[in-house]
């Protein structure tokens, strides 16, 4: 009776366990697709992951990245970044870690990926296993003549795969999490 009893319990921990699991993903991929549906979300990404280049390496060796990052993977935790898409309007800011390969001038205070406007050519694709492909291009903030092809991948566990291809610098990775817009 008592074998019976702890088989039977060990049995109900693990059932409930992966109830809790299913719920969760469940309600994550509810929470992903009223996102993307109502274009209500933001990304805050954790790591960048820059074409290496030579200079990036001498970056690297000159001690002048973040603790833990290596040339190829960039820790931004603490660092201020975000994609924000509300409504027809996207916002964002991504520190930008690579070669820049025209323009930008000297005196330009702006290093990083900024813009803030009315996309063109935006698509919403659906992906593999629940997630979404998010496509549009965008002209930088402060830089008129640069603009941006940014691909973004939005995952049911709620992170997020962006890349950004500049007409003025190499291609960069960013990955992070997504999340519903805090209302103001």
């Amino acid at each position: 009776m008592k074998k019976t009893i702890g088989i039977l319990s060990v049995f109900l921990i693990f059932w409930g366990c992966a109830t809790t699991k299913s719920d969760t993903s469940i309600n994550s991929k509810r929470m992903l697709d009223d996102m993307v549906t109502h274009k209500s979300f933001k990304i805050e990404s954790e790591w960048a992951y820059p074409q290496v280049t030579n200079a990036l390496s001498s970056i690297l060796n000159a001690g002048l990245l973040p603790p833990g990052s290596s040339v190829n993977s960039i820790s931004l935790i603490g660092n201020s970044n975000f994609v924000k898409i509300k409504g027809d309007s996207i916002t964002g800011y991504l520190p930008y870690f690579g070669e820049r390969q025209m323009g930008g001038g000297y005196a330009s205070v702006n290093t990083g990926i900024q813009f803030d406007d009315i996309p063109k050519n935006y698509e919403v694709k659906k992906g593999k296993k629940n997630s979404y492909l998010i496509s549009f291009s965008i002209p930088d903030k402060t830089n008129l003549t640069e603009s941006y092809t940014v691909n973004i991948e939005l995952f049911p566990n709620l992170t997020s795969a962006i890349s950004v291809n500049s007409t003025h610098r190499f291609f960069i990775r960013y990955q992070g999490n997504v999340s519903k817009i805090d209302d103001e």
